[in-house]
Order: structure tokens, then C-alpha cells, then sequence
């Protein structure tokens, strides 16, 4: 197993364990959208995102939803593994998710916003997550105050 998960650097993550701990709500948030998108049958494209999708067009647009969960499952489960074991990459993730989330915004919102009012309830998440994850970073690259028992670490 080593192999796949080498030893945890948790102890050499060094910011706020907030910013860890929001890193694995967001590998949560990002694992449960992924799988909808990828498992659900048409994706989540009708149902949740509310497209309505001519025949012509239907196989095509469900299929890119299926694309688009199973990437989002593999970045939501190595989101996971680091907010666990790996917290020393902590700060490069959160940047990671700051540089995803501006640019699903501003295509979003400005660059494709689409025809009509209607936007998924994605976009609005994002809206709120930007400021968040910017937050976070902060914490992740602030020296956290040491505590009696370390709340950093996970047990390896």
C-alpha cells in the first residue's frame, strides 16, 4: 500500500488546521457532484442542472457530464487524500481550487454566460467559494499556533 500512499507529511503542514478541514468539505462537495455527473443517467443535465435538451443534442451533452463527474470524482478524491494525509500540499490545492473556481466564474458569468437568467446552482456555489477558498489559503499559509496535542495531524 506504501506504493500508492507513501508516509503522511501531515506533520510538516505547518497553517491552520481550518483550512485542511475545509479542503476535505470541498473533496466531499466535489466527490458527491462527480458522481451524480458521472453515475446519474442523464447526469445531473436535466434533473438538477435543468437544460433542456433536444434529441440531436441529448447523447452529446450527457456524455460531457459523464466527463466532466469523472474528472471531478478523481480531483474531489486526491482533494481528499491531501486534506488527510498529505496537508503539507494543503496551500497548493486550495490555489488549485481559487484558479478553478475564477475560471468556472467568469465563464459563468462573463465570458459564456448562456442565453436567459437560468444558470445551474453551480455557478452560485462557486460565487461562494471563491472568497472562501481565498480565506482558507490565507489560513493554510499562516503558521498556526501550537497547540497541546497537535490538531494538524492525522494518525498515520
Amino acid at each position: 500500500m506504501n506504493r500508492f500512499f507513501p508516509a503522511s507529511t501531515n506533520g510538516a503542514y505547518v497553517g491552520h488546521p481550518i483550512a485542511a478541514w475545509f479542503l476535505t468539505l470541498a473533496a466531499i462537495g466535489t466527490i458527491g457532484p462527480g458522481c451524480i455527473h458521472a453515475f446519474l443517467d442523464d447526469g445531473g443535465a436535466v434533473r438538477i442542472a435543468g437544460l433542456d435538451l433536444p434529441p440531436d443534442s441529448r447523447t452529446l451533452v450527457i456524455g460531457l457530464f459523464a466527463w466532466a463527474g469523472a474528472t471531478q470524482l478523481v480531483w474531489g478524491l486526491l482533494m481528499l487524500a491531501v486534506s488527510l494525509f498529505y496537508r503539507s500540499f494543503v496551500p497548493l490545492y486550495l490555489a488549485l481550487i481559487l484558479v478553478e473556481r475564477s475560471v468556472i466564474a467568469l465563464n459563468q458569468w462573463i465570458f459564456k454566460p448562456g442565453e436567459g437568467p437560468h444558470h445551474p446552482p453551480e455557478a452560485y456555489v462557486t460565487l461562494v467559494l471563491i472568497p472562501v477558498a481565498l480565506l482558507m489559503l490565507a489560513f493554510s499559509l499562516t503558521r498556526a499556533r501550537s497547540t497541546s496535542g497537535s490538531i494538524n495531524r492525522v494518525p498515520e
